[in-house]
């Protein structure tokens, strides 16, 4: 997840990198810290040399402080990614003419297109024919969802139970994706609305929840949207050379 930032700051093993080899770890925020953060003197840094000292992590911790990361008492992942955007922030300032000159134009013409010939036997399917229909129809019925008169809807359901149900997370922990408790009794809510059909007043209490649900889903997204921004946006160092704050 870190490797487009590993190669623009040129880390000579951002292809072999593994977040959880703590070895790895520690050489990378040394080598981070040497080579473009630069925020200590160089005989300041020598406690985060000592890679196997039981002290190193509390020395980590104070460097976290020392360069103001957001995510002192976050995971490893958040400090390392906030880290790795701030190294690339420091390294566009120090070199803006540099960058400045490279577009995406000027990328485009660099860049070779190979032609891709497809090998997927998917792509010689006829998501039409009657086999097709019938086959969707019937990996429906084994996961026992309802099929749908449009046979691409229970397509989507289906791929929806095996990504979220049948992945190997799920598979191995069913007790993740299983919901404990008793069940909601959405029958008792009210729908929204007044009807003296049954079945459509039940239709709706099904649609509000199903509502509800894609809200806290976009709240979710938004939320993590928001991270995202704070990530970039943090700690924003000024230029004078630029006339700007930021970027």
């Amino acid at each position: 997840m870190f490797k487009r930032k590993l190669q623009a700051l040129q880390y000579v093993a951002s292809d072999s990198f593994n977040i959880n080899d703590e070895k790895q770890v520690r050489s990378l925020i040394l080598w981070l810290e040497n080579q473009k953060i630069r925020y200590y003197k160089i005989q300041d840094r020598e406690n985060l040399r000592k890679h196997d000292s039981p002290e190193w992590t509390s020395h980590y911790i104070k460097y976290l402080q020392d360069v103001e990361c957001p995510f002192i008492n976050g995971k490893l992942v958040e400090q390392l990614e906030w880290l790795l955007g701030y190294a690339v922030k420091l390294e566009y300032s120090d070199n803006v003419e540099k960058y400045k000159s490279i577009t995406s134009q000027n990328i485009q013409k660099d860049k070779v297109v190979p032609k891709v010939v497809s090998s997927s036997t998917l792509d010689s399917l006829n998501f039409e024919s009657d086999d097709f229909k019938n086959g969707v129809k019937s990996l429906a019925q084994i996961l026992n969802i309802t099929p749908h008169p449009n046979h691409f809807i229970t397509l989507q359901a289906i791929s929806k139970v095996i990504c979220e149900r049948l992945n190997p997370e799920a598979l191995e922990n069913p007790s993740f994706i299983i919901p404990e408790g008793k069940p909601f009794p959405f029958l008792e809510t009210d729908a929204g609305f007044v009807s003296n059909d049954q079945v459509l007043t039940k239709a709706g209490k099904i649609l509000k929840l199903l509502f509800i649900q894609d809200l806290r889903s976009l709240q979710t997204q938004i939320n993590e949207c928001i991270v995202s921004v704070q990530k970039v946006t943090a700690n924003p160092k000024t230029d004078t050379k630029l006339g700007k704050v930021g970027f």
